[in-house]
């Protein structure tokens, strides 16, 4: 199934800025999720430090590792070449961190050029490459995000500060549940002589989301 949205055309739509990457869960959402809570600690099937540990794990991810990935893309052909064929497998065996056996969705890899720009959305949720890029922030959730991202991509990456040139291509790609989606930017020029921390060092979530670029 092809997941990519193919966009050249603009729509009206009102300023929107992006939302604050930190928001306060609405009040029905917090009660429910304490009640569920707390009535499977009450019944066994969790105890309150199986909470606090899943909590730290998920607050431990950052967009370290995906910007780590993106800087040997960058120095190394052959590993991004097999980043580009089996993305999981690829990570897994140059950062030893484990990335296949069923435990993750299906990841694709979509490679910025010249001429073309892309960008991820999931239209239906919030579903997102956590392990690669953390915690998704919280315009990436928002209603506004991912409805307008799809009409009008270049409208949206503006209001990031993300101008493109009127002949780039801009593609965007819907994540689901069983596939994410990955955007590996463009080195920018002047940094050939980097090392890959330096590198990496450059690259945000946002690079990888598509809406910003790596800036030296």
């Amino acid at each position: 199934m092809d997941h990519d949205h193919h966009h050249g055309h603009d729509h009206d739509h009102d300023p929107h800025a992006p939302a604050s990457d930190d928001p306060l869960p609405a009040p029905e959402d917090a009660a429910l999720e304490t009640a569920i809570r707390e009535l499977l600690i009450e019944k066994g099937v969790i105890t309150a430090e199986d909470v606090h540990r899943q909590i730290d794990v998920l607050d431990s991810r950052s967009p370290a590792l995906g910007a780590q990935v993106v800087a040997r893309a960058w120095m190394d052909p052959a590993f991004r070449g097999a980043l580009m064929e089996e993305p999981l497998a690829a990570i897994e065996a140059a950062f030893d961190v484990a990335m296949t056996g069923g435990a993750f969705p299906a990841l694709q890899v979509v490679a910025n050029e010249p001429g073309l720009h892309n960008v991820v959305v999931c239209t239906l949720c919030s579903c997102y490459p956590r392990v690669l890029l953390g915690v998704p922030p919280a315009w990436y959730k928002a209603a506004a995000y991912r409805s307008r991202v799809v009409r009008d991509p270049r409208g949206v990456l503006a209001e990031f500060g993300t101008v493109l040139p009127a002949d780039t291509e801009v593609r965007v790609h819907d994540s689901t549940a069983d596939l994410r989606y990955f955007v590996l930017p463009s080195r920018p020029p002047g940094t050939e002589e980097w090392n890959e921390t330096a590198l990496a060092a450059i690259v945000t979530r946002d690079c990888m989301i598509g809406t910003a670029l790596p800036r030296p």
